[in-house]
């Protein structure tokens, strides 16, 4: 399970309104505000610089953070809204809800195969595993989230498509997408081999094509 969850620090923002806003972009800061949880909610600020290293890794909506205020106990959070400027999709405002180690929450999962070694098809057999989804979204309780999801491929075939049926998904989660039975990776045949199948079932196709000697003599006659 994940013992590391990313911290996220902020400060307390004086003021709140348009014009502590604007006091804050001035200064190189994000103005957001935390709330939830069954405490008031708190105006805060964050370094800009820094959010939008986070912002354009990816999946920032999806992460759940460790919030860090000077004063104030840490908390779980994750993001529920990201306001950006009209032209510059810039930052301009953040919300953050607190989180209990009892909320559940949909957040994005790590996949990660193992034992490819023990599959002929990879290890010996020339195919390839093309992987559909490297991660997974989630719905998993905020105090339990997994480091990854595991598909083992052992005894796995050419042609064999896993779905997130044939995964073991961790206790207590289950995927977002609960109405179909979606891929998550495959494992295909070499290109060079899936190319001399489709030659020859070309070369089928065109020799159906030629007619015979005895068709073109009875076109003669």
């Amino acid at each position: 399970m994940a013992d590391k969850i990313p911290d996220l620090h902020a400060e307390v923002r004086a003021g709140t309104g348009k014009g502590a806003a604007r006091t804050a972009r001035r200064n190189g800061m994000v103005p957001g505000v935390v709330y939830g949880g069954g405490a008031d909610p708190v105006a805060l600020q964050l370094d800009f610089n820094k959010l939008l290293t986070r912002l354009r890794k990816g999946r920032f909506m999806s992460t759940l953070f460790n919030l860090k205020v000077e004063g104030h106990d840490d908390v779980r959070v994750i993001c529920r809204g990201v306001q950006r400027h009209v032209v510059k999709d810039l930052p301009t405002h953040i919300d953050l809800l607190r989180l209990k180690r009892t909320s559940r929450v949909n957040i994005f999962i790590p996949v990660e195969f193992i034992n490819e070694d023990e599959c002929k098809a990879l290890k010996t057999g020339g195919a390839i595993l093309t992987v559909v989804r490297n991660e997974v979204e989630m719905n998993v309780l905020a105090g339990d989230i997994p480091d990854h999801i595991t598909v083992d491929l052992t005894g796995r075939t050419m042609g064999d498509v896993i779905h997130i049926s044939d995964v073991t998904l961790p206790n207590g989660a289950t995927p977002v997408i609960a109405d179909r039975d979606f891929v998550i990776a495959n494992i295909a045949a070499p290109k060079v081999l899936a190319a001399d199948d489709e030659d020859d079932e070309a070369a089928e196709v065109e020799a159906d094509a030629v007619p015979t000697t005895d068709d073109a003599e009875g076109d003669k006659a």
